[in-house]
């Protein structure tokens, strides 16, 4: 049976095992992806607890998001090879390997360490999670299902300030690690012993080149990314356009390679998914809301703590409520995606995130309420979208494709959120007058240009298909 992989269902697991399946999945997930984001307002602490420099520091939430665009397109083909729970053992037990070194860290190099190893198993749990709800839901309810997963995407790392900010106003850094890390282990160990999702595995073989190529590709674009915001706010020690050139060059050999490898179903990453209009539509705009969101996370801490000077504490609270509402709309949206479709969300969303970001450009240097308020507003906006999309995307695939789906909408994320913060970091430094430090003018440009590109979203949102049109 070429071609069948870890998406080919046996005989429907009873619900109580699948609402076990998806709750244990999307609980792991959540505490993992947090992390992504829990050492941001810690980096100050950690700069004089270790005595490194600021730009050292960064690698710790550098390094993390590296390793995960690293690992991510390696997804599609370890869903494939191995069962879920399999792949369940191995991600929670780097995880929590990771935690534990770097809880234990005596300094930056140990602790870097344990931050990529935890990073490793984090980037296979999302498309695991993608996977298996494609797998073990019936079509009708998927959305109310990815509903609930929306709370791992977006309220997880809008949360993680908040609790960094909490922990480090009581305790010593190392106990966002001591704290995450018995949850871990029980997720671990209950994993193990109780995640059943029927599914078939094959024997595909690993291409090696591929996976060096797309280490190259996608690492050298999300480092280059993310430097080129760094530049503009002091300098790199490597100028950015050269890891951006080398990952496009790397890109397109990878591109290259899994298209003639894909024709013997032989691909690292399958492209085909590609094929599917739904799914491309769907993609461009999930590209665009977490370039939008995760350019308005990196935008308003900076505004708070440097032209504001906000603490990092209340800079978490600021931001809390956007991801609340997301994780709160989440299930809502997801029910009602069940019912109506995907286009009926998607073009009043895309309408809501743009008008927020106009709103936003506005009142940047106003009433810090307004902000906060604005920010609510956008996070609603991309609520709406964000699960239809998701669900409509993974649901005009084919089975057989739905592994590599989910690690291509994952991988993208990742990419999308380098190039967001990049843009908007940029265009916020170069638009501020005082050469070099951030004021309001500078985050009002840079909101304006997000404003400018949220019109694409909703050019583009009206290309999402009618229900009928839609492959279930």
């Amino acid at each position: 049976m070429s071609g069948t992989n870890v998406g080919l269902e046996k005989p429907a697991a009873p619900v109580t095992r699948v609402g076990l399946a998806i709750g244990l999945l999307v609980g792991s997930a959540f505490v993992m992806i947090l992390n992504e984001t829990i050492m941001s307002v810690a980096l100050p602490v950690l700069i004089t607890d270790l005595g490194i420099s600021p730009s050292t520091a960064q690698w710790l939430t550098s390094g993390f998001l590296l390793t995960m665009a690293v690992v991510i397109p390696v997804t599609g083909f370890l869903l494939q090879r191995f069962t879920p729970r399999q792949v369940f053992v191995a991600s929670m037990t780097l995880f929590s390997l990771g935690t534990l070194v770097a809880g234990l860290a005596p300094g930056f190099e140990v602790l870097l360490t344990g931050r990529i190893v935890q990073a490793v198993g984090t980037a296979v749990m999302v498309p695991l999670l993608f996977t298996t709800v494609m797998t073990l839901i019936p079509a009708e309810r998927r959305g109310s299902t990815m509903g609930t997963i929306s709370i791992v995407i977006a309220v997880a790392p809008a949360v993680g300030p908040t609790i960094s900010g909490l922990i480090l106003s009581a305790l010593d850094w190392r106990w966002m690690f001591w704290i995450v890390l018995p949850i871990a282990l029980v997720a671990l160990v209950a994993g193990a012993s109780l995640l059943q999702v029927p599914v078939e595995t094959r024997k595909v073989p690993l291409d090696v080149p591929s996976v060096l190529i797309s280490a190259i590709a996608f690492s050298g674009l999300v480092y280059g990314l993310s430097a080129i915001g760094e530049a503009a706010r002091g300098g790199t020690a490597v100028p950015p356009w050269i890891p951006v050139v080398v990952g496009a060059v790397a890109m397109v050999v990878f591109v290259a390679r899994q298209r003639r490898l894909q024709r013997d179903d032989r691909a690292l990453l399958d492209l085909r998914p590609f094929a599917h209009r739904s799914f491309v539509v769907s993609v461009v705009l999930v590209v665009l809301s977490m370039m939008a969101l995760f350019g308005a996370l990196i935008l308003l801490p900076l505004y708070l703590q440097e032209v504001l000077g906000t603490d990092p504490f209340v800079t978490g609270l600021v931001v809390l409520p956007g991801g609340l509402v997301m994780g709160l709309l989440g299930p809502v949206v997801g029910r009602t995606y069940d019912r109506v479709g995907a286009r009926p969300l998607v073009i009043p969303g895309a309408v809501v995130l743009s008008a927020a970001l106009w709103l936003l450009t506005a009142l940047v240097g106003g009433p810090l309420w307004t902000v906060v308020a604005a920010h609510v507003v956008l996070s609603a906006g991309i609520a709406v979208m964000l699960t239809p999309l998701m669900t409509d995307a993974l649901s005009a695939l084919p089975t057989s494709l739905y592994s590599h789906g989910s690690a291509i909408i994952t991988t993208l994320q990742q990419v999308a959120g380098a190039a967001g913060t990049a843009l908007f970091v940029t265009v916020m430094t170069l638009a501020s007058a005082s050469g070099g430090a951030i004021d309001a003018a500078g985050v009002r440009v840079a909101f304006l240009t997000a404003a400018v590109i949220s019109l694409l979203a909703i050019g583009t949102s009206l290309l999402v298909a009618p229900r009928k049109a839609a492959v279930a």
